[in-house]
């Protein structure tokens, strides 16, 4: 569990670094696993962002009580996985995340969802480590974002430079199989990797069923903004019930 200092923390900064890694084995599951799918997909180089529509297998990583108990001290007890991503920065050649909000892009009602983000490889400075803006959640707003489309970001778009400060921003520094916690309207980024080391990070998308899944809602943004479909993502019940009554748990038809 995470102590009462942590649970501050993760209040104050919007971000934790528990005491606590996944085992060796469990990496190297998780790392055959990944290199499986990118073999089907080689298209996943940098970023698989629905990783269960391809591979229910990963579902087995979400369900880790240690990290189920830590989200319900922040959450509260009744957890949902809406979705699980890859986030792989290839040595020498990974792109650049811009600075951004999860929630900017996800069709939650209300807005909640606490991310727990795993390095499967060793997350440095140099191979591009994720980098927090500590205390940008309080508001509990969306900020500013733009439209940047670059062939070299990850993401189509960008946290509004007026809206942070880039130089309080804190490393994610983390051995294989440390991970962080962090709120959804955390701002946070990261570097491009031209290191000869990998770095990769597995994410976990818990959301307190007090909130909904709004279907409807992903396939507006969808239409409006392109990209990605989040309408299709499936729901799982990991702990506790539905206290909203308005999620549905159907499994969905595989994306591919």
């Amino acid at each position: 569990m995470l102590s009462e200092a942590e649970v501050a923390t993760y209040h104050e900064k919007g971000y934790v670094v528990p005491d606590y890694r996944l085992p060796e084995e469990t990496l190297q599951r998780i790392r055959s696993d990944h290199d499986r799918l990118l073999a089907k997909h080689p298209d996943f180089r940098d970023n698989c962002s629905a990783l269960l529509s391809y591979d229910l297998g990963f579902l087995n990583y979400a369900r880790d009580p240690e990290i189920l108990e830590m989200a319900a001290q922040l959450i509260g007890p009744d957890i949902c996985l809406w979705n699980m991503s890859f986030f792989a920065k290839p040595a020498l050649n990974g792109k650049k995340t811009p600075y951004h909000q999860d929630g900017e892009y996800w069709p939650i009602q209300p807005l909640a969802t606490c991310t727990v983000w795993i390095a499967i490889d060793e997350a440095t400075e140099e191979n591009g480590c994720l980098k927090y803006i500590p205390g940008s959640h309080k508001d509990t707003r969306l900020m500013a974002h733009e439209v940047k489309p670059d062939a070299d970001y990850t993401l189509n778009r960008e946290l509004a430079k007026s809206e942070y400060d880039e130089s309080i921003a804190e490393n994610l520094i983390l051995p294989a199989g440390g991970m962080a916690l962090h709120d959804i309207y955390i701002a946070h980024g990261s570097e491009e990797n031209r290191s000869v080391k990998p770095r990769r990070g597995m994410t976990l998308r818990l959301m307190p069923t007090t909130s909904v899944y709004d279907r409807e809602l992903a396939r507006q943004r969808h239409a409006e903004r392109g990209g990605s479909d989040m309408s299709h993502h499936s729901l799982f019940l990991l702990r506790g019930k539905d206290a909203s009554g308005g999620n549905d748990f159907r499994v969905r038809t595989p994306a591919n």
